[in-house]
């Protein structure tokens, strides 16, 4: 068999998807957190944070599952490392990035808006990442 230096076994592609998801989340959270400092802590600001988990969470594991058993079906056993994602996730990956980079930075977000729904949505990418664990351990 003739691989070529970038291609890894499948399976190997669940956990590079759940390092990926979870150094996300870890930044997403970061970011929220940074913003909760620099407002008025107000106890509905954590119930909010939970809700945007919990959207974002149902979500990003329904999305773990697809992806991990697109992946697991690829009859081939090495696959290039990028296959992790197909290309509608890395479409919708980058316009959720650059929609947050960019909109955080041109300030339209306030800071209130970037802590609870930074964190949620932070804390549900994490999940989403140890998800992707998981189903390595599983298979």
């Amino acid at each position: 068999m003739n691989r070529k230096f970038y291609e890894v076994p499948k399976r190997t592609l669940l956990i590079l998807a759940g390092i990926i998801w979870m150094i996300a989340g870890f930044n997403v959270v970061r970011l929220g957190i940074i913003s909760y400092k620099l407002i008025e802590m107000k106890w509905f600001l954590l119930v909010l944070s939970v809700i945007i988990f919990m959207l974002f969470g149902m979500m990003f594991y329904k999305m773990t599952q697809k992806h991990s058993k697109r992946i697991m079906n690829y009859k081939e056993e090495y696959r290039p490392i990028w296959n992790f994602f197909d290309i509608k996730s890395y479409i919708i990956m980058a316009v959720m990035m650059g929609g947050g980079i960019g909109f955080r930075n041109a300030g339209v977000f306030p800071d209130i808006f970037v802590a609870f729904f930074y964190t949620g949505l932070g804390c549900a990418l994490f999940l989403a990442g140890v998800c992707f664990m998981i189903m390595f351990f599983r298979k």
